[in-house]
């Protein structure tokens, strides 16, 4: 089996699982195979923004056919 690695960010106004779970729902939408997700980071960005925006790193991991 070969996998694949990539990056996504999440983010959401609510809180850094619902930041967590809007990347890994886009990943569940675009790719076949996910396997594994991990959160890399969490970041908040407040300067431009109108309230908080939670971010969340999550590396996902598929198998390529």
């Amino acid at each position: 089996m070969v996998f694949k690695k990539i990056t996504l960010i999440g983010t959401s106004d609510e809180s850094f699982d619902a930041a967590a779970d809007d990347a890994l729902d886009r990943a569940e939408d675009t790719l076949d195979n996910i396997y594994w997700a991990e959160v890399e980071e969490f970041g908040v960005e407040v300067a431009n923004a109108d309230g908080r925006e939670y971010q969340a790193e999550v590396e996902v991991a598929f198998e390529l056919e």
